[in-house]
């Protein structure tokens, strides 16, 4: 079953649209990719997602909730990290970990039980104490994507997760999301990073607010008769970019 459900999905901020009628379904326990250069509107359809964006047009659904009159159950359904990875600086290790628990309504008992996981689990006893800050970066990308998973959630939301930090960094945060996929989380991860879709079931690019390819990688690389995801993803580019070309010249600029 899908655990999100988008159908004509559409963001208009006056005049411009960052969003353009997408339409797509991630299913439960998938590793989804949405890719896309920065600009193409990834960040505005998922936060149309997560709640904080009411849509334009279109339906959607995510973990079974409907995004215009449920966000707050979708909000306290999912996981959320972004690029700035969520926490608080300073805040110490355990103080973070207590914080999150309480917004996600986990009792105390549950709090306390959690942290003391999450410490041992991510090696983490011995600064539990440190403020966040003081903690070098693939430790508090670590901690940011754990604490998103406190509450147990069925789908996380990892919104360029990866952006700004070194590749092997970047690598051993994959091997946290293939660790929550197998206890059977449901992944939506956007990047611009094309070497990250390697990594997921399926993906979809967005160009310029579209949804131009959805599929597994392997199956897009094929369909596009090229040997990288990055390929696939210049062809698109390169599509969008002379398709607003077209629509200007013919439009005489307005």
């Amino acid at each position: 079953m899908a655990i999100i459900e988008v159908n004509r999905l559409t963001r208009a901020f006056g005049d411009f649209i960052a969003v353009k009628e997408v339409t797509f379904s991630v299913e439960r326990g998938e590793i989804f990719g949405f890719l896309g250069a920065n600009g193409a509107g990834k960040t505005t359809c998922i936060r149309m997602l997560i709640g904080l964006l009411a849509p334009t047009s279109g339906e959607a659904r995510v973990a079974g909730f409907d995004v215009y009159t449920q966000p707050e159950q979708i909000k306290r359904n999912i996981g959320y990290m972004s690029q700035r990875f969520s926490l608080y600086e300073d805040l110490t290790v355990r103080e973070n970990i207590r914080f999150y628990g309480g917004i996600y309504g986990l009792s105390n008992r549950a709090i306390k039980e959690k942290t003391a996981e999450l410490l041992e689990e991510l090696g983490l006893t011995g600064v539990r104490d440190e403020r966040i800050r003081s903690l070098p970066l693939g430790w508090r990308q670590k901690l940011a994507f754990s604490v998103a998973i406190l509450h147990d959630p069925e789908i996380v939301f990892l919104d360029e997760p990866t952006g700004g930090v070194d590749p092997i960094i970047r690598r051993q945060f994959w091997d946290l999301i293939y660790e929550a996929s197998a206890q059977g989380v449901t992944v939506f991860v956007t990047t611009h990073y094309m070497d990250e879709a390697e990594y997921c079931d399926r993906v979809s690019i967005m160009v310029d607010g579209r949804i131009e390819a959805i599929g597994p990688p392997g199956e897009l690389k094929r369909k596009f008769g090229v040997d990288t995801m990055n390929e696939v993803f210049l062809r698109l580019a390169r599509g969008g970019a002379e398709t607003a070309a077209e629509t200007a010249a013919q439009g005489g600029g307005g």
